[in-house]
């Protein structure tokens, strides 16, 4: 009795715990190549795009230096903050995440790629 109680304690943590990036990072930097055109995620460098220097855990819309859609602003003004899990989301397709978005960009359609570019993104930016 105690034994399925525990095993059932942890398929539920296991459920009940987010998903987390478990990509490679040197295949995310060949697939950010894909978005290097517009952002950069080494410096504070804005293009086309906002840089993407400490993304995770910002709130969305909020580089002062960069000129946001009203639909991203808005996003963050509502709390959609960038994690793994909204990150992923948004990658997937960026136009259907956020509705009005300016960023062009169709969204990556391999799990394995936006995984990859996800692992990229905390790597590079966390130095």
């Amino acid at each position: 009795m105690l034994r399925n109680v525990a095993y059932a304690a942890a398929v539920l943590t296991l459920i009940a715990s987010p998903a987390v990036a478990s990509g490679d990072a040197d295949q995310g930097k060949k697939v950010f190549n894909k978005c290097k055109a517009c952002h950069v995620a080494d410096k504070q460098k804005n293009r086309v795009g906002p840089h993407l220097v400490g993304i995770f855990g910002r709130k969305a819309g909020t580089v002062e230096s960069f000129k946001y859609s009203k639909a991203m602003t808005e996003k963050g003004e509502e709390g959609l903050v960038w994690t793994e899990e909204t990150m992923t989301e948004y990658l997937k397709s960026p136009k259907a995440y956020v509705k009005g978005t300016k960023m062009s960009f169709a969204g990556l359609k391999k799990e394995d790629d936006i995984e990859n570019v996800i692992a990229y993104l905390k790597a590079e930016t966390a130095k």
